[in-house]
Parts: structure tokens; sequence; C-alpha cells
């Protein structure tokens, strides 16, 4: 299949293409392939949702044994709930009442 027509789509999907289409450079043509490449799974970007980004991926494996250590412990309170900050519906600390 080469030629598809796609009908109904609303206000707010049709803005969204332009804008896609016009920050990449690209075509609206290319904008919807793209979005529907990723929307099934495939294509270059179809797991852009599950990566955060790559800016420190070059401290990947760096850590020795004693970097890691020191970290676990400097941030083990952290995992820690402490009660008494907590009222008694869970959801807010009291002083923000």
């Amino acid at each position: 299949m080469n030629q598809l027509t796609i009908r109904g789509f609303d206000k707010d999907l049709e803005q969204y293409i332009v804008r896609l289409a016009r920050g990449e450079g690209i075509s609206l043509n290319r904008a919807v392939l793209k979005l529907l490449r990723r929307g099934a799974g495939i294509g270059d970007d179809a797991n852009a949702r599950d990566t955060v980004g790559t800016s420190l991926d070059h401290l990947i494996g760096t850590w020795t044994a004693d970097e890691l250590n020191e970290m676990e412990q400097a941030l083990g309170d952290l995992s820690h709930i402490d009660e008494s900050m907590w009222n008694g519906d869970g959801c807010r600390p009291p002083l923000l009442r």
C-alpha cells in the first residue's frame, strides 16, 4: 500500500502534525509517517518516550566499587519514610495544610 487517506482527525492532532513538520523541517506527509511509525513501535524514534536522554551516557560504567558504596550510603537515608512527617491521610506533610 503506497497511499492512504485518513479522515476525521481533530484540530489538536492537525496542529501537532504541523508543529512537528515545521520543527523538523519535513513535509506534513513525512511528519504523519513518523508519528504512525512511532505509534506502531517501529522506526528510529519508536522508543523515544522511554529514553530520558544521552547527556550522561559517558558516565555509564565509570564508577569504582568505592564510589558506588559511597553513593549508596549517601542515598540510604532517602529510602526511609519518616511517618511523623505525614498526617493521617498520608497525602501531605502537616506543614502544607
